[in-house]
C-alpha cells in the first residue's frame, strides 16, 4: 500500500513549454502547466467543460527528459505526488503554491 500514498496521475495538455533550470547546488529542475479537464452536463442539461491548471516540476534527469520532449499544446499523461509550499515575496507577502513533483510521464499525442 505504500506505493499509492500521495500518488497523484494526470492527463492533460501543456499550457507552455518546459522552463530547465538549476539550482544554486547544480540540481537540474523544469517547470511547466498542465491542463486538465472535465466535460459534464448540469443540472439544467447544459454542456459544462471544467479546465483546472495544475503546476508540475521534475527534477534530475527526469526533468531533462521533460525539457526535451515536452512542448506546449502536447497531450501527456503524467504520474507523480501533490506538494505544498511556501514562501516569501519581494514584499514580504506569504505566498503559498501547490504542485505536482513529476515521477514519470508518457507522450499521448
Amino acid at each position: 500500500m505504500n506505493n499509492i500514498r500521495n500518488r497523484v496521475q494526470l492527463i492533460g495538455n501543456l499550457g507552455k513549454d518546459v522552463e530547465l533550470k538549476q539550482t544554486e547546488a547544480g540540481s537540474a529542475f523544469a517547470r511547466a502547466s498542465l491542463a486538465t479537464k472535465d466535460i459534464y452536463k448540469n443540472n439544467r442539461g447544459e454542456r459544462v467543460v471544467d479546465v483546472q491548471w495544475h503546476q508540475i516540476v521534475g527534477w534530475g534527469k527526469v526533468a531533462e527528459n521533460m525539457q526535451v520532449f515536452l512542448k506546449k499544446g502536447r497531450e501527456v499523461a503524467i504520474t507523480g505526488k501533490l506538494r505544498h509550499r511556501s514562501y516569501q515575496d519581494a514584499e514580504g507577502l506569504t505566498k503559498n503554491i501547490s504542485e505536482i513533483v513529476v515521477n514519470e510521464f508518457l507522450l499521448l499525442s
